[in-house]
């Protein structure tokens, strides 16, 4: 009950004095507080008290990826950019915990370095589905290097990842490519073994020119006819010659699948011993000669406007126990 009546007297008290005449009242005051706001925030924002931060970054889009389940392909270019692995290997590379003055033997230190990590370097999706790299340091060289590295250590993992897998491929297809070509050779001995054995090796041709010395129409005299050869061949083609059809025919689909798988093999073989990059860098990282944390001017702005308003409110309150006590 009396906190609602105060702020009924307070509100009272706004609404009937006039605030400009207030503030004229009390200006010396009031110019003193924002003289000595500008000059302290002026002094503690200098590079004694905040270290300067410079800003590097990369603009990228993703390539020769292929999206996962039903995230984009930049999506997946910022969960593998965001990735524990990557940023230990940043951390290590970089030996992050001596570069942010971080104690190893402190307590939380891993949740500390992380945080900080998070806090200077900053990966974003941008309107335009590209991915935008902003890393943040005391030393620019050093923040372009990081975002370099950034997309190194990107390319690398997703080479890896691509790897791994057409690695599967190339032992998988392998072996179906090898049982293939078994198959095909054992066909070719059993169709060499015809003709070695049986004397029968092509049924279209031979059978023509069996045919013609069964007849006796080669060079058009039968004098010069092997007659037991032909009977014997004639017979043979006779009783081989599904065998010999049925093979050329298996030969045939055989071969061709051999050709088809080994396309894929030599396709999965060609991504396993490639190098590939898989980002479009549509805006490089480089070196920065102007810091761009803190924004000095924003600071003091911030920090006097504050201070007056806190002044200004002091002296409202003093005006109202002033007024009550008169």
């Amino acid at each position: 009950m009396l906190n609602i009546q105060t702020n009924k007297k307070m509100s009272s008290f706004f609404d009937n004095r006039n605030i400009i005449e207030i503030i004229f009242k009390w200006k010396k005051h009031l110019t003193v507080v924002v003289i000595l706001a500008i000059i302290l925030s002026a002094i503690f924002s200098g590079p004694k008290f905040i270290t300067p931060l410079y800003k590097s970054y990369a603009v990228a889009y993703p390539a020769n990826i292929q999206p996962y389940s039903d995230e984009s392909t930049t999506e997946q270019m910022l969960q593998i950019l965001n990735s524990q692995d990557i940023v230990d290997s940043m951390i290590d590379y970089f030996n992050l915990g001596e570069h942010y003055n971080i104690d190893k033997n402190y307590k939380y230190y891993k949740t500390a370095l992380l945080g900080e990590y998070r806090e200077k370097v900053k990966i974003s999706k941008t309107p335009y589905e590209s991915v935008m790299i902003e890393v943040y340091d005391k030393d620019p060289v050093k923040a372009k290097e990081m975002v370099d590295k950034l997309l190194y250590f990107y390319d690398k993992k997703v080479d890896n990842l691509h790897k791994s897998k057409y690695r599967e491929v190339v032992v998988m297809v392998g072996k179906q490519l090898n049982a293939k070509k078994r198959i095909l050779d054992s066909l070719k001995r059993e169709k060499a073994r015809l003709g070695s054995e049986e004397g029968v090796f092509e049924y279209d041709y031979q059978s023509q020119q069996i045919t013609k010395g069964y007849l006796g129409a080669i060079d058009g005299s039968a004098g010069k006819l092997n007659k037991k050869e032909t009977n014997r061949l004639y017979k043979n083609m006779g009783k081989y010659s599904g065998n010999i059809i049925e093979l050329d025919q298996l030969i045939e689909s055989e071969s061709e699948d051999y050709v088809e798988v080994k396309r894929h093999y030599e396709l999965a073989k060609r991504f396993v011993d490639g190098d590939m990059t898989y980002a479009n860098i549509v805006t490089h990282p480089f070196v920065s000669d102007k810091k761009s944390f803190p924004i000095r001017w924003l600071v003091i702005v911030v920090t006097t406007l504050a201070a007056f308003v806190f002044a200004l409110l002091l002296i409202f309150i003093v005006e109202n126990i002033n007024r009550k006590n008169s």
